[in-house]
């Protein structure tokens, strides 16, 4: 019922990315979400560009289905994990913080699908022009870096602006917000936070425990002042955050304090001092499930609505 231009695209049976967040997004989480008719998503983040080939091949010995890497354009590395992309042969490649144009002809000479994420119709237009296969209109309401526009305003003004697929994310972690991102004319849909409190994901117990506590407005943004805006979970520091931004901090000492805290938090399990990246859907998690029960609480959850809507009003 759900086979959209994307599923096409990517050959996956469901419409549904799981977002490449680093530090959280690894070979286990990627390939169970492959496996279960997604698109699985490894977060090449800052990692050297051997590693990135490490989870690629662990990826494969987990899944025969289709999987992407999401590079960072921030990233010292972010040339060699290119060519690696390329030698590996991924299906699939998401980009994030800035504008991957100068690889896109690569990319797609290896056949590599190449899918931005963009958080504004100028550069959805512009991605369209470099010759990417689609993009991720990403809202504010989502986790990690973010935007000014939320995914409701966002996604339609994107879907009416380019000819490729537009694929929605931000604020979206069950069937309903997987409907209505579908009726606001995205092909399918990006979740990271969702996927973030899997069985599978091998983030720090600690991160997945503030999750499940973590309740409708315990989100906040950090960084505005950097440039570089962050969703996060309250904590001790974001709270430091705030305060050395109302004081007026340079951006070297903000960017100092921020440095190694998603490790700390995702790996290490420092949800005090470490960044916990979510985004504002997190309220709405209150138990871990596996990948499988996730894609398939929302698929079938999306059947059933469409089936109680139409009865109620007469379709």
């Amino acid at each position: 019922m759900f086979k959209t231009k994307v599923c096409e695209l990517c050959g996956i049976e469901y419409p549904i990315f799981q977002g490449g967040m680093a530090w959280v997004s690894d070979y286990r989480l990627a390939s169970a979400v492959s496996e279960a008719g997604g698109l699985g998503i490894i977060a090449a983040g800052h990692l050297a560009p051997e590693e990135v080939r490490e989870q690629i091949r662990k990826t494969r010995e987990r899944t025969s289905k289709p999987f992407g890497v999401n590079i960072m354009l921030m990233s010292p590395y972010v040339d060699d994990i290119m060519r690696v992309v390329v030698e590996e042969k991924v299906a699939v490649v998401t980009t994030g913080a800035g504008n991957p144009g100068k690889y896109v002809k690569m990319l797609k000479e290896a056949g590599i699908r190449v899918i931005p994420v963009v958080a504004s119709v100028a550069l959805a237009q512009r991605m369209q022009r470099e010759g990417v296969d689609a993009v991720i209109a990403e809202g504010m309401e989502s986790g990690g870096h973010i935007g000014e526009i939320t995914t409701m305003a966002l996604v339609p003004q994107v879907v009416d602006a380019v000819d490729i697929p537009v694929i929605a994310a931000g604020g979206i972690g069950d069937a309903r917000g997987f409907l209505a991102a579908l009726m606001l004319g995205a092909e399918g849909v990006q979740i990271g936070t969702r996927f973030a409190l899997s069985k599978e994901c091998a983030v720090h117990e600690n991160w997945k425990k503030l999750y499940i506590k973590a309740r409708d407005r315990d989100t906040v943004v950090t960084g505005r002042s950097t440039g570089h805006p962050v969703r996060v979970i309250k904590n001790k520091l974001s709270r430091k955050f705030e305060q050395l931004e109302k004081q007026g901090a340079p951006k070297e000492e903000l960017e100092r304090l921020g440095a190694g805290a998603l490790k700390a938090a995702a790996i290490e399990g420092d949800v005090e001092w470490g960044s916990v990246m979510a985004g504002q859907i997190v309220g709405m998690l209150k138990e871990e499930k596996s990948v499988k029960e996730i894609i398939d609480e929302i698929i079938n959850g999306a059947q059933q609505l469409l089936k109680e809507k139409c009865m109620r009003f007469g379709g």
